[in-house]
């Protein structure tokens, strides 16, 4: 039996359990079989030949965005409005075959956009150019889903289910689990909260499906099999995204209306050119990407040419940004702006932490 025979059949079998206290254990070790196949599933082969025409797309800029989705539902379109980069549309499906980049310019970020070829069902398995798709998603910061509004949730509970099935977590927080293999001991099982997923038992089975049998394991929070198996893979990514449904000049202002009002989504219209804005200030956010000015002593600021960095950057990140020696010669800064109770705060260290839109003046020694 194949490996996607395997999964097929401990899917089936997943389904046809019902879930009580009494099948908890027997779904937990179904979970930890699944989650060890589709791995296998994912590993590139020996034998495999070059790769992909178009997925060998170097990072750059200050951010990375993957435009994700099903054929025709306006993602080079989308590319094209955004960017300087014109990508084939066409009314049929697969218009897009390769990864195609593009960039976003929005407040001083260079922001790289990534249109990819439509996903079809069975992608994580390998269908179309799936695989390839879905390796490229991984690298990204943060996911566009672009959906098609006439269709309902059905695009959506696809794309996630094969995301899903190949270790992108979308929009949730990493597992609060200290997990660290021994070379002897046994297993050493602890936690600081009153647990309702995960018994001693069911841990001990799990950690027996990947052939660990030393092992200390430390739950902060009260986590679920799925979560904890998710640990010990250890190659899960957790991102943003943003749903785009795209097309909403076709639906009813109350199917409008609906959709803007779930969680991480946005409503657009490709062809009439609504809400791109929003769009672009919603992504900004998930990007969680900050301007920061430079201040020369006895100038004006460069608002024209600000520095691009992370929520939490501190001033010794903006230093190392800067020049890579600037940090040694530190001696002190100067910040204005809303990370400071003064303005300008004199006598700033490196480990203040600046804000959107703050200026600084580095002092050096």
């Amino acid at each position: 039996m194949g490996i996607l025979e395997k999964i097929a059949e401990i899917e089936r079998e997943i389904s046809r359990t019902q879930k009580n206290k009494a099948t908890e254990y027997h779904l937990g070790l179904l979970k930890a079989k699944l989650a060890k196949y589709r791995a296998q599933l994912l590993e590139p082969s020996k034998s495999a030949g070059a790769k992909g025409e178009g997925f060998d797309v170097m990072k750059s800029g200050d951010a990375r965005v993957a435009l994700i989705g099903f054929p025709s539902v306006g993602k080079s379109t989308f590319l094209s409005l955004m960017t300087s980069t014109e990508s084939e549309a066409a009314s049929y499906e697969f218009t897009t075959l390769t990864c195609i980049p593009g960039v976003i310019q929005y407040k001083g970020a260079n922001i790289q956009l990534l249109d990819l070829p439509g996903i079809i069902e069975g992608a994580a398995q390998g269908k179309g150019r799936g695989r390839q798709v879905i390796a490229v998603a991984r690298t990204a910061d943060v996911v566009i889903m672009m959906l098609d509004a006439t269709k309902g949730d059905v695009q959506r509970e696809l794309l996630e289910k094969e995301l899903e099935s190949v270790g992108i977590r979308l929009n949730c927080p990493k597992p609060n689990i200290y997990f660290k293999p021994k070379k002897g001991g046994g297993l050493s099982y602890n936690s600081m909260v009153p647990l309702t997923h995960c018994p001693e038992k069911l841990v001990q089975l799990i950690l027996h499906e990947y052939k660990i049998f030393n092992a200390e394991v430390l739950f902060r929070e009260d986590s679920t099999p799925d979560e904890f198996i998710d640990v010990i893979v250890g190659n899960r990514v957790y991102m943003p995204c943003l749903y785009v449904y795209n097309k909403v000049d076709q639906i009813s202002i109350e199917e409008v209306d609906r959709l803007a009002h779930r969680p991480n989504s946005v409503v657009i219209s490709c062809g009439m050119k609504l809400n791109l804005d929003y769009l672009l200030e919603q992504l900004w956010e998930d990007l969680a990407l900050i301007c920061i000015y430079t201040k020369k002593r006895g100038e004006r600021p460069d608002f024209g040419d600000p520095i691009i960095m992370r929520r939490g950057a501190s001033v010794e990140h903006v230093c190392h940004r800067i020049h890579r020696t600037l940090a040694s010669q530190f001696k002190y800064a100067l910040v204005w702006g809303t990370s400071t109770k003064y303005s300008p705060q004199r006598r700033v260290g490196l480990t203040h932490i600046m804000e959107h839109e703050d200026v600084i003046q580095i002092v050096k020694k």
